[in-house]
């Protein structure tokens, strides 16, 4: 009898670690979301974001411009990680840096689409000269994910080459 009782417990130190590495129901979920994501063109990483006290877990998403047409320079921050001094934009975001020009209606209009579909895991919007970044803590899977590419996409292609956002100072409309 205690032959198999050491038998037992010598497999189950044997088997137990193997257990632990398996990959959980969330690793499987992330893993899908970064592949579709990368299968769309989305460069998936680990940035450090511009908050100043960033959680920890947040993937930076980058929708690349063309090289000959950049990004205007601008950042929003979602209102719960913002100051209070930080210029308000929609529900619930503010610039933490607003573009030096107005964006054009079509790309504000994306912009306030995308912002409300957002989960509420995003965190910050960023656009540079080079990318468009998401920085968030990857809540959706794949498939809800696609919605939120295409939009950012779309948003991407209304930002790109906009002249009218680098360069000069807001000026009101008029």
């Amino acid at each position: 009898m205690t032959f198999w009782l050491i038998l037992a417990v010598t497999m189950l130190a044997i088997i137990s670690p193997a257990v632990w590495l398996r990959p959980s129901r969330r690793d499987h979920r992330i893993a899908a979301l970064r592949q579709a994501a990368r299968e769309a063109g989305v460069s998936v990483g680990f940035s450090k974001s511009p908050l100043h006290m960033a959680p920890a877990d947040l993937a930076s998403y980058r929708w690349r411009y063309p090289q000959t047409r950049p990004g205007p320079r601008c950042v929003l921050v979602r209102e719960a990680h913002a100051s209070t001094q930080l210029k308000p934009y929609g529900t619930n975001w503010r610039w933490r840096i607003e573009p030096l020009r107005r964006l054009p209606a079509e790309a504000d209009q994306r912009l306030q689409q995308l912002l409300a579909r957002l989960p509420e895991d995003a965190l910050v919007l960023e656009s540079t000269r080079d990318h468009l970044w998401l920085w968030w803590g990857e809540s959706l899977d794949a498939a809800a994910f696609s919605d939120i590419e295409r939009s950012m996409a779309r948003l991407r292609d209304a930002l790109e080459g906009d002249e009218t956002s680098r360069g000069a100072p807001n000026v009101p409309p008029g």
